[in-house]
């Protein structure tokens, strides 16, 4: 089953435009801060695995563990707790230069981000600290994009 950026089996008509461009997805991310906090952690403890799964909002399979990205409270002291930031785009999965552009623009300002693709959006996840800053870095980086257009 493929990723088709559907809105809900009865609303066809609805379909979003997919972006796939750089030039179509920086001036149309609309940047939005997502309630809570969250964690990175990776167990291979199967008891742990089965206790978070059903508050994982996304995993990932690697060599050393299952690498869980959990709200906050789930998480041990010594992980960092991140904000999500969710790029409102409809971005196609073979788009180009969205990830690029938005890790660089917060790179540049020592705000370190962890990207997660999905079907629908892109999801920034950065510390909670620098959250106001990285909001302001890419509401910037939006309207230059959108002033270029």
């Amino acid at each position: 089953m493929g990723c088709n950026h559907s809105l809900s089996k009865g609303d066809k008509d609805q379909l979003p435009t997919i972006a796939s461009s750089a030039d179509d997805m920086i001036p149309n991310m609309s940047p939005e801060v997502q309630p809570g906090e969250y964690a990175f952690i990776s167990t291979q403890d199967a008891g742990l695995i089965a206790k978070l799964s059903p508050e994982a909002v996304g995993t990932f399979k690697e060599a050393e563990g299952l690498s869980m990205l959990v709200p906050a409270a789930f998480a041990d002291d010594t992980s960092v707790p991140m904000k999500c930031i969710t790029l409102n785009v409809y971005s196609s999965l073979e788009g180009v230069g969205l990830t690029a552009a938005v890790s660089s623009a917060l790179g540049e300002h020592d705000i370190p981000c962890n990207m997660v693709a999905a079907c629908h959006h892109d999801h920034v996840f950065v510390p909670a600290d620098k959250c106001d800053q990285a909001m302001a870095v890419l509401t910037a980086l939006q309207q230059r994009a959108a002033n270029k257009a």
